[in-house]
């Protein structure tokens, strides 16, 4: 199995957890340049990898600017920053794995598929999900045809009042006009394993949603800007003291410090966002949404995001004509309708992040590179731009008060016709 290159523009979590597949398993992938704006999270990530410094780059345009130096373009960078990088590094003739969403604009998302076949390269879409143990054994049971043919599917994104006050109120994903919306930004995955799952064509969305708590006009009072100066700060549940001081979590405080001193987060929680009020900050993605989708031929799905869960999890309910699938965290359980049988699968605990989805889609990544058989991969641009659609599609009917959207029409807007035909 020959080596193969790569070079990782934007190493922060996603894309330091993409590379650490060339630490585990070196004899398939060496990490050879990175690009990254942060000079220690740079500097750690060239340290870890053995990069030399003349191949550590502050921005992606020096390090694009060079002859190609690697088979391979791992993009980890903001959702605004993907188009630029990716496009280039497809015309530099690099495969190109790019972290999801493509992009926040519809056409955007259109023109990198076209470069990538213009250019006769890969880009693949971390829709890590795909590849994992869970949902690959759920695609399985399906395409066995155990629940017969699927009437309808239920996905609850239960995303935690922890996670969601850090990624998306504080944090870097808490703004569509810096970021994308949260049908994006978080949920993206989602549309894509519908997609994936129900394998026939959406064909129209409504949504409903909003940002109904994380605002101003619920802050309690005589609350403060930030929870270190705040009176109200040991009653509220969305302490971020409470959060980043204690050792469950810990961990998420490597956003704002490097080093997870006691004395370090406290600086990062009196200077960065991260130590903000929740109903004090420039938010503005919803903390819910739902999503109703029909497919071709009467199928229909319906997805809910919701901030304000324990847990963080999906949870999952397929309806069939002959059986009904449930699945969460580790177990799939079977019911069919004839004999009544209950059968459950156990997921075995995975190693990599993601359920194992991270190690999964950086393998399956490197095996397509190396074959070059012209096939797509399971999360190619060509699939992805698709459930992408779904996304923005969803968006513009919750911004509409909930309007069903013809999918095709709203491809149409920007897409060729023939696009669409021959999907």
């Amino acid at each position: 199995m020959n080596q193969l290159k790569a070079v990782v523009i934007g190493a922060g979590a996603r894309g330091g957890s993409y590379a650490n597949y060339a630490l585990d398993y070196p004899h398939e992938l060496e990490i050879v340049a990175v690009a990254e704006s942060d000079p220690v999270r740079r500097e750690r990530f060239a340290e870890k990898h053995n990069i030399p410094q003349e191949r550590c780059y502050e921005s992606w345009e020096p390090l694009l600017q060079e002859p190609q130096m690697a088979d391979i373009a791992i993009i980890c960078t903001q959702d605004q920053m993907h188009f630029g990088p990716t496009m280039q590094a497809l015309k530099q003739k690099y495969h190109v794995m790019l972290e999801k969403p493509m992009s926040p604009s519809p056409a955007e998302c259109i023109e990198m598929e076209r470069m990538a076949q213009d250019q006769d390269r890969l880009l693949t879409i971390c829709h890590v999900l795909r590849y994992t143990s869970f949902w690959s054994t759920i695609k399985k049971v399906i395409q066995e045809g155990r629940i017969g043919e699927i009437v309808s599917i239920q996905l609850n994104e239960n995303v935690g009042y922890w996670h969601i006050a850090h990624s998306f109120v504080r944090g870097n994903w808490n703004n569509s006009d810096t970021s994308s919306p949260m049908i994006l930004a978080k949920s993206c995955h989602d549309m894509d394993i519908l997609s994936w799952l129900m394998d026939r064509s959406c064909l129209r969305v409504s949504s409903f949603g909003s940002l109904k708590h994380f605002h101003e006009g619920n802050a309690p009072a005589g609350s403060a800007n930030r929870c270190l100066e705040c009176a109200v700060e040991p009653t509220c549940a969305y302490s971020a003291p409470r959060f980043y001081l204690s050792d469950d979590f810990k961990g998420w405080a490597r956003h704002f410090t490097p080093e997870l001193t006691k004395p370090n987060i406290i600086k990062g929680l009196q200077e960065t966002d991260y130590g903000r009020c929740v109903y004090r900050s420039d938010n503005n993605v919803v903390d819910h949404q739902v999503v109703n989708m029909e497919f071709e031929g009467g199928a229909t799905a319906m997805f809910s995001m919701c901030g304000f869960t324990f847990e963080q999890e999906r949870r999952i309910q397929i309806m069939g004509t002959q059986g009904e699938l449930r699945g969460e965290g580790d177990h799939i359980t079977l019911y069919d309708f004839l004999t009544h049988q209950k059968t459950t699968i156990e997921i075995p605990v995975q190693t990599s992040g993601h359920g194992g989805g991270d190690s999964g889609i950086v393998r399956d990544f490197l095996n397509q590179v190396r074959d070059n058989n012209g096939l797509e991969s399971l999360t190619s641009a060509a699939a992805s731009v698709r459930s992408h659609m779904i996304a923005f599609a969803a968006e513009s009917s919750r911004l509409s008060g909930g309007q069903a959207i013809e999918l095709n029409e709203f491809m149409s807007r920007w897409s060729p016709a023939e696009t669409i035909s021959g999907e």
